[in-house]
């Protein structure tokens, strides 16, 4: 039986990319990126209508990937070096560094379900540093949450000659089991 709803965000991986001139890409080993607390991406692409024939002859979408926001607990060491090009001295002080290249990553992650929770993975992002906001504490701790903002894009797939934004995996796909392992692309 197919799931009826989707809710509750939580296996969040990231996957440095490692983009090449054609646009195909290479990943490294995800890294769980823990504490999810909402993912909110919208599509990014227009509709466009050709008329002829007193009608509308022919209606194209473009899919130019995705923009939006990834709200986490805090963001990860791990995460602030790989993807957003921190580094840390032999003294132990983390610096963020003011002309960092963005490093392209694949994000993964799951929504549960009422049957079974169903993986999704977008090929190509890259991210925005957070903001720095806290608040004193009060009668009661209140979390401070970090987002960062996120636009995806495609990479080129070879094996298919297409570009693939993002892939899912279903309740019975063979892939599920070892979804978090290495980054599936399309065969």
């Amino acid at each position: 039986m197919a799931n009826k709803i989707k809710y509750g965000l939580k296996n969040v991986y990231y996957a440095v990319a490692t983009i090449a001139a054609d646009n195909s890409a290479t990943y490294g080993e995800p890294v769980a990126f823990p504490g999810a607390v909402n993912l909110s991406l919208d599509a990014e692409g227009e509709t466009s209508t050709f008329w002829a024939d007193n009608i509308a002859y022919y209606i194209t979408n473009t899919n130019n990937g995705y923009t939006g926001s990834l709200e986490m607990a805090r963001v990860t060491d791990s995460f602030a070096a790989d993807v957003l090009g921190e580094i840390t001295d032999t003294a132990g002080l983390t610096y963020e560094v003011q002309d960092t290249e963005p490093v392209h990553f694949a994000l993964l992650f799951q929504f549960e379900g009422d049957e079974k929770a169903t993986r999704h993975v977008i090929y190509n992002c890259v991210a925005s540093r957070p903001s720095v906001s806290g608040a004193t504490k009060e009668d009661t701790i209140e979390p401070q949450t970090e987002t960062i903002d996120i636009t995806a894009t495609s990479v080129y797939v070879s094996g298919i000659g297409k570009n693939v934004v993002k892939a899912r995996t279903p309740e019975d796909s063979t892939s599920y089991d070892t979804f978090f392992t290495t980054v599936k692309l399309p065969a």
